[in-house]
Formats: structure tokens, sequence, C-alpha cells
């Protein structure tokens, strides 16, 4: 029965590792920050006004932090931003529009 159980772990690691991964996609983490984050934050370089507290997207991006650690940021209720009901694909794709910022300037 072990060997069964171990074969069975074996296969499915094997099809899992076979399978094409989820890429972020940071246009739809653009359209996701506009309906989410742009009443606090400047998610865009042309938008005109945000809390004052709340730092823009390129500011953000310019702090170099690892895509995964912002997405999981994200999820994770914190004190000065509100509960937002994201996902953790969207999470991704807002942390990959944050990435793309640092790399168009």
């Amino acid at each position: 029965m072990q060997i069964f159980k171990l074969s069975l772990f074996a296969a499915v690691a094997l099809v899992l590792a076979t399978l094409p991964g989820y890429a972020a996609n940071a246009q739809h983490g653009l359209d996701l920050a506009n309906r989410w984050c742009a009443s606090c934050h400047l998610v865009t370089p042309e938008q005109k006004t945000a809390n004052a507290d709340a730092p823009p997207f390129a500011t953000i991006a310019r702090w170099h932090i690892n895509p995964r650690a912002l997405a999981y940021f994200l999820l994770d209720p914190h004190p000065k931003m509100p509960e937002l009901p994201l996902t953790r694909p969207a999470a991704d794709d807002i942390a990959a529009y944050i990435g793309s910022l640092r790399k168009s300037r």
C-alpha cells in the first residue's frame, strides 16, 4: 500500500510539473488597481489626485519588493489599507503592474 501511495504521489507531481504556470497579467493588474486602489494611491503617472498618506505606485515600484512578497502583502489585511476582496491571481496581477512601473522608468 505504501508503494502505491508513493507511486500515485510521484505521478501527480509529474503531471503538475508539466502544466503551464499562471503568468501574472500586468494589464489586468492596472485595471484592478484603477478599480480598487486609485481612490487612495496614484496608480498611473497621469492620475492627478490621491490620498497624501498612500504612496504612489511608482514609488512602491522603486522599493524593489519581490512581486510574490508584494502580492502576499496585498492579500494580508493591515491597518492602513482596507480589506480588499482580492484573489491570489488578482494580487499577482496588481504586483505585476507595479513591477512594470519599475521596468518602464
